[in-house]
């Protein structure tokens, strides 16, 4: 990696309509575009005590946020109850699921991101051997993506989608794609089930286990009066294929133990000389 995050640690990142009583510092406010970037250190000081306690990025390209400083704050509990935390099978519910496609037609940014998480882990757990996909919704999730990262040949080792709520398959994957927990990040693992797993966003696991209503015909009795098959729309598609999110794949993987193995490492330097190409190209 070519820099690591900057800043004291245990630092509390909060959504800038969450912070209160707070003002920015203008002499401290640089940024590189159309914002505030946070190169300057803390930008944000108390209304009452005039301390610099927080940061403020709010720069194109990065995520609005407010970092408190945490030698400047102190942490003190509100009284309210804690919500419970989710379960798994909280997966199920409809509300979860994260749909494929933006309002504006393209796909899901959160997906993205999540493919291109999802494929560090799997060229990790495969050491950037063949896989197999299993027809369906994993192979609309990642095939494109293990065409471009992954070879083919023979010996691939299988690759299934499993987690709550579904009934684990015989036989058995060689590696499966599971939820990862909202709040902990743990991966889902299946009783007995001692191989490797590749966890992925939850909502976007969800959407793909748990889909809804996919058929243009109701399971029991028939269509209602006066509706047509052709009434049922088809589900929104980009017209391009989904790609990983470049960031999200180098990230993930550069951070995995496994990429220190020389397999990994070549592959690795292999890809980034690749990438470097395209780009020059």
């Amino acid at each position: 990696m070519y820099s690591v995050s900057f800043g004291a640690r245990n630092r509390i990142v909060l959504a800038p309509g969450d912070s209160r009583s707070m003002r920015l510092i203008p002499e401290k406010c640089d940024g590189y575009c159309r914002g505030v970037d946070g190169r300057d250190g803390p930008n944000l000081a108390c209304q009452g005590c005039e301390r610099a306690v927080a940061t403020r990025t709010d720069d194109c390209g990065m995520w609005q946020t407010v970092w408190l400083e945490p030698d400047a704050v102190t942490r003190r509990p509100s009284g309210l109850p804690a919500a419970p935390p989710p379960d798994w099978d909280d997966l199920e519910h409809a509300e979860h699921r994260v749909p494929p496609v933006e309002p504006d037609g393209s796909w899901s940014r959160r997906r993205e991101a999540a493919v291109g998480v999802a494929l560090a882990h799997l060229v990790a757990a495969t050491e950037d051997r063949p896989v197999s996909l299993l027809a369906g919704p994993l192979d609309d999730l990642l095939g494109h993506a293990v065409g471009r990262h992954l070879p083919a040949g023979s010996g691939a080792r299988s690759v299934g989608l499993a987690g709550p709520g579904i009934r684990p398959r015989r036989p058995r994957p060689d590696i499966l794609l599971v939820p990862r927990h909202p709040l902990t990040g743990a991966s889902w693992r299946e009783p007995g089930f001692e191989g490797p797993v590749v966890p992925l966003d939850s909502g976007v696991w969800a959407y793909l286990a748990h889909p809804g209503e996919t058929s243009p015909m109701p399971a029991t009795g028939s269509l209602p009066e006066g509706v047509l098959h052709d009434d049922y729309p088809l589900p929104p598609r980009p017209w391009y294929l989904l790609t990983p999110h470049r960031h999200a794949f180098d990230d993930t993987l550069i951070g995995l133990p496994a990429v220190r193995s020389p397999r990994l490492r070549k592959y690795h330097d292999a890809y980034l000389q690749a990438v470097s190409s395209a780009s020059e190209g």
